[in-house]
This record gives structure tokens, C-alpha cells and sequence, in this order.
């Protein structure tokens, strides 16, 4: 059997309606909330006994979505929103843009902060790194061609 695709990116965050309100500023679009709780939850996570909200975001192709997850029990054991960009584990989430520099004034008055700077690769790519409200690492790409 082969792989089908990539269904979606998960993030674990404290705020879900400002990271909501973030990524609907970027462009992605709200599918659904729900709380997701139970016996059934627990033995997918292995975390027992749980209960979170998520929310389902798509991108307007329709082809990618992130799912933004609260947990209100068990609570967060660990923080990992200050990482450094060469931190083991998974890194960031990067998304095409049509004009960076727009995305990016949009997205400050959002919380956005740009990491290092815009930079130019070649003649096909501007891209950078910023940390979104509650910090987690979110690529920009402005393909040129």
C-alpha cells in the first residue's frame, strides 16, 4: 500500500482564537473546532484520560491544513516555542505567499516577528522565518518566477 498524502501539521498551542485570528490573516481558512475528548482520544495519544480543543485550518488550495490544538487536560509539559531554527525535532511550517512584504505587515500587527531577515535566493525564491504570536517558527515564500 502506498502513501496517500500528508493530512495535515499539528501545533500545540495556549491561545486558540488568537492563533486562529493569526493564520486567518496569512490566508489559511477556518474548517472546523471541536473538543476532542474521551477514552477513544486517550489511547490514540497515549496520554489517558484527555481533553483538548482543536481547530482545522486549510489553506485556500485545499490541499494543506494545520491542526491547532489546546490541551485543557492533560496540561503542557513542555515549551519548545523559543527554539533555535537548528533545535532537533520538527521545525517549522512554510507557506507560499504572494508578495512577502505585504504578508509580513499584515502579520505584525498580528504578533508577528520577523527572525533574521528577507533575504533572496537566486532568482526563484524570497523567503524568511518569523515566530508567530505564541512563537513557533513559520516559514514566508514569494516564488519570483
Amino acid at each position: 500500500m502506498a502513501l496517500k498524502r500528508m493530512d495535515n501539521v499539528g501545533i500545540v498551542v495556549d491561545d486558540l482564537g488568537k492563533t486562529i485570528d493569526f493564520f486567518r490573516e496569512l490566508g489559511l481558512e477556518l474548517e472546523g473546532r471541536a473538543t476532542i475528548e474521551g477514552e477513544w482520544a486517550g489511547r490514540v495519544t497515549g496520554l489517558g484520560d484527555q481533553r483538548v480543543e482543536i481547530a482545522m485550518m486549510r489553506t485556500p488550495d485545499g490541499h494543506g491544513r494545520l491542526e491547532l490544538s489546546r490541551f485543557l487536560a492533560p496540561l503542557v509539559v513542555a515549551d519548545h516555542r523559543n527554539a533555535p531554527v537548528n533545535a532537533l525535532g520538527y521545525l517549522r511550517v512554510m507557506f507560499t505567499v504572494d508578495d512577502i512584504d505585504e504578508t509580513l505587515e499584515r502579520l505584525r500587527n498580528r504578533g508577528a516577528q520577523l527572525v533574521g531577515e528577507v533575504v533572496q535566493y537566486k532568482d526563484v525564491y524570497r523567503l524568511c522565518y518569523i515566530r508567530g504570536p505564541e512563537g513557533h517558527l513559520i516559514g514566508l515564500a514569494q516564488e519570483l518566477s
